[in-house]
């Protein structure tokens, strides 16, 4: 059997559009009526793309978090209303503009008029919905309480989306601020001070030490630019291969934790993550080595993984969560202290998204005094290096202005 993809209309006479496996053309009407599906265009899924390169790419691109937690709280809300689950994906996929994510929820419709869970549906396009997402879905279904979970689902991605928008807003500025620095340096050293040296030797006097090092920055920069602009991809490449290698990996991300201003931010990015996904499956009802399994898998830094692999093998052998956290001397102490509290009370869950609360706050903290550092930093080495360039300019013409007089 073939895969079609199709367009048309449903019979509220709305836009709809999707794909579904037959034999042929005619089978594929067939079944698309039988579904109250009018089709207006039909094409077999290789021909269905004129550039295909051009369109697998864009099409395996990762969907934005915020259109997939739009397209989220939609269906819950239309769950929540009473809507049947098929024709709540059918709206949604029809309402989308993002076109990998309609494709999926079409075709997660179609395995579940054909009878398919939710969740296994979902599971089928892991570049759209990641394990945690599924895994919550999971629970929703089995529990009847898919609503609510995707409701709190949308909430979770809402707040991850929000964290990453600050973090990018506010290092936007001093990035942007520099590399502007870093153009107007290599513009004045390379072209700018050339014309001034020229000019200072036609004096035929002796050059200062300040003087002298501006001009064999200014050679070197002049007569090796080049050079130096190949060795910026040559460094990139040869990072990426030391962070592909294991030891590297482990080492890029140890350092990561432990280098001055940036390891606090990356321990308080991580743990923030850490407590609110792991409260998140835990209040949705996904069990704890299986949360701690999905978590695990969303931490970037192998050394918060290993963290999490003897957490859970600790977990499997009867202890608590707070024990192997603690002995770990990893993450901050107060999530150790506040997991044990909420095992104790039976309520890890509202610990957890306390301590989630709290380092998000701290984030937000933390950024805002490493900016209020930052940028006046910036401006002073900036400052500083003009000011040297001036100064290694000024010097011969105020001595060459005294020998005058």
């Amino acid at each position: 059997m073939a895969l079609f993809a199709y367009s048309g209309f449903n019979a509220a006479g709305k836009k709809i559009a999707g794909t579904v496996e037959a034999s042929g053309r005619r089978a594929v009407v067939q079944k698309l009526r039988s579904q109250g599906i009018y089709p207006t265009t039909v094409q077999e899924e290789s021909a269905a793309v004129p550039a295909p390169g051009f369109s697998r790419l864009r099409l395996a691109r990762r969907v934005p978090v915020t259109e997939l937690a739009a397209a989220t709280r939609q269906l819950g809300t239309l769950l929540g209303a009473g809507l049947p689950l098929d024709e709540a994906l059918a709206t949604i996929g029809s309402q989308l503009e993002n076109e990998a994510l309609a494709r999926a929820f079409n075709g997660v419709r179609e395995e579940v008029v054909q009878g398919e869970s939710l969740y296994n549906a979902l599971s089928r396009h892991p570049r759209i919905f990641p394990v945690l997402y599924v895994n919550m879905v999971q629970v929703g279904e089995n529990s009847g309480t898919l609503d609510q979970v995707l409701q709190r689902l949308t909430d979770f991605l809402e707040g991850q989306a929000r964290m990453r928008s600050r973090i990018r807003a506010a290092m936007a500025y001093p990035l942007l601020m520099g590399l502007i620095g870093v153009c107007v340096l290599f513009f004045l050293l390379t072209f700018v001070v050339p014309k001034v040296v020229r000019m200072l030797e036609d004096m035929g006097q002796t050059l200062p030490l300040p003087t002298l090092l501006l001009i064999r920055t200014s050679d070197f920069l002049s007569t090796w630019w080049w050079l130096l602009l190949m060795l910026v991809p040559l460094v990139i490449l040869g990072y990426r291969w030391y962070a592909r290698t294991e030891a590297g990996r482990l080492r890029l991300d140890r350092v990561a934790l432990s280098m001055p201003l940036f390891g606090r931010l990356n321990l308080l990015l991580s743990t923030a993550r850490f407590t609110r996904t792991l409260a998140t499956l835990q209040h949705s009802g996904v069990p704890l080595l299986k949360s701690l399994e999905i978590v695990r898998n969303l931490m970037q830094n192998q050394v918060l993984q290993q963290v999490l692999d003897d957490t859970a093998v600790a977990v499997r052998e009867g202890e608590g969560l707070a024990a192997p956290i603690r002995r770990s001397g990893v993450f901050p102490p107060m999530v150790a202290q506040m997991a044990a509290v909420g095992e104790r009370s039976g309520e890890l869950e509202d610990m957890l998204f306390r301590v989630a609360d709290a380092y998000e706050h701290q984030v937000d903290l933390t950024i805002t005094g490493m900016l209020s550092l930052l940028e006046p930093f910036m401006i002073l080495f900036m400052g500083g290096i003009v000011g040297f360039i001036v100064l290694s300019i000024l010097l011969p013409i105020f001595q060459a202005s005294q020998g005058m007089g």
